[in-house]
């Protein structure tokens, strides 16, 4: 059994927290290298083994199971018949196809989302870029050309010519008219009852345009913590969930 020391200095941010379980628990949670995908449900293991620590609440797991299983290296572990690994690093279930494919497409839109930035920032640093230089520019003395001042300047008079009649008219006639495009009515989701919300249950969360299926791990009143196919941990309202 992996041994446990409390740390002395409390954590004060998710990547610290995400650091001392990957230095409580070596077999299960790296900081570098190659992932392993974890155990569904390991959240409520973190909560049992660490409960008598107080420099640890379940807010702060949950932050740093949702940092740690969302990051590319993490999600990129996740493929079909990867077994999964408990916190002593003992294999478990394998990873099914359905949530692979989750795992693959929460990357890919993860890195389209982080080009976005990227590109935004390069367009903001290129604008301050502009404005800065008409200041510049202001700054320079203006010189004036002598020689073109001395003789008057003389314009021709462009050749007059026959108005053209607008095309915009006869354009908009002869466009085809857009034909609306049938909307596919999207198939309607079955709230969860409270009786089906128990620990283990498998039910829908829409965190998008699409449900994502995911697996009640606590209950309490009202909210409920449930886990995606990808590991991550996400804590919403019973009224957010549907029937699977």
């Amino acid at each position: 059994m992996t041994s446990q020391v409390e740390p002395q200095v409390k954590p004060h941010n998710v990547k610290e927290i995400v650091a001392l379980l990957a230095e409580q628990f070596p077999l299960c949670f790296s900081l570098t290298g190659e992932a392993k995908p974890l155990k569904i449900g390991i959240f409520q293991d973190l909560v049992a083994r660490l409960q008598d620590n107080p420099l640890f609440s379940k807010t702060q797991l949950r932050q740093a199971l949702r940092v740690y299983t969302s990051s590319w290296r993490y999600l990129d572990a996740v493929k079909a018949g990867i077994a999964r690994i408990d916190l002593e690093g003992i294999a478990g279930d394998l990873v099914d196809e359905q949530q692979a494919e989750h795992a693959a497409k929460t990357l890919v839109e993860s890195k389209a989302k982080a080009a976005e930035v990227r590109k935004a920032k390069a367009l903001e640093h290129k604008a301050r870029q502009q404005q800065q230089k008409p200041q510049a520019d202001a700054s320079q003395p203006a010189t004036t050309d002598v020689a073109k001042t001395d003789k008057p300047a003389y314009k021709k008079n462009a050749p007059r010519t026959a108005a053209k009649p607008a095309k915009s008219s006869t354009l908009k006639e002869n466009r085809p008219a857009k034909v609306a495009t049938p909307v596919v009515a999207e198939k309607a989701l079955q709230a969860v009852t409270t009786v089906d919300l128990v620990v283990g249950a498998k039910v829908l969360i829409k965190l998008g345009q699409n449900p994502m299926p995911a697996t009640v791990v606590e209950v309490v009143k009202q909210d409920v913590v449930v886990q995606l196919a990808s590991g991550m941990v996400v804590k919403t309202h019973s009224g957010s969930l549907y029937q699977a």
